[in-house]
C-alpha cells in the first residue's frame, strides 16, 4: 500500500446555496470546470434528477500525455445542500475519495473540497506524485476556482 495523500480547497461563492448545490451536483458541469487539455467528458447517460447514493457516473479523461482513460465514480453519500461524496470505482488512482461540503454564509456559500487519494504502482506512484500528479491536481483545483468565479462571481 502506498501513501494516502490529501488535498483541501476552500472557496467562497457569492450565490445562494441552492444554486451552488445544483451546479456542483450536476455531473455535466464538470466539463466546464476541467481544463480542456484533459479532454474530460461525461459518458454516462444525461441525468437531470438529484444525485443519489449509489449513482454511477462514467467519464473519459486524458490526464497524462493525451492517453484516454475510463473513470468511473460512485456517489456514496448525499446530504442535500450540505455535502456529497464521490469515490472512484475504476480509474487512474488506486483510491479516490472526494468530499464536497457546502455551507451557507452571509453573502453566499463556503464550499470545501477534500480529496484523499492513493496512486497505484508503489514506489513508481510515489515518484509520479512528486514529479507531476500533485502539481497537476493543484492546477486543476486552481482552474476550477477561476471557472467558478467566472460563473458565480468572486466574494
Amino acid at each position: 500500500m502506498g501513501a494516502v495523500y490529501s488535498l483541501s480547497r476552500i472557496q467562497t461563492i457569492p450565490a445562494p446555496l441552492e444554486a451552488v448545490w445544483d451546479y456542483f451536483s450536476a455531473p455535466g458541469n464538470l466539463v466546464s470546470i476541467t481544463p480542456s487539455y484533459m479532454r474530460f467528458r461525461v459518458t454516462s447517460a444525461p441525468y437531470d434528477g438529484s444525485i443519489y447514493p449509489g449513482q454511477i457516473i462514467t467519464y473519459k479523461v486524458s490526464p497524462v500525455m493525451g492517453i484516454p482513460l475510463t473513470w468511473v465514480t460512485e456517489i456514496t453519500h448525499v446530504n442535500p445542500q450540505r455535502f456529497f461524496v464521490d469515490e472512484q470505482r475504476k480509474g487512474p488512482y488506486r483510491m479516490w475519495h472526494h468530499e464536497h461540503h457546502f455551507e451557507a454564509i452571509p453573502g453566499g456559500v463556503r464550499m470545501q473540497d477534500l480529496v484523499h487519494y492513493e496512486l497505484p504502482l508503489g514506489v513508481l506512484g510515489t515518484l509520479a506524485h512528486g514529479m507531476f500528479v500533485k502539481k497537476q491536481l493543484e492546477e486543476l483545483f486552481l482552474y476550477r476556482t477561476a471557472r467558478v468565479e467566472e460563473v458565480f462571481g468572486k466574494m
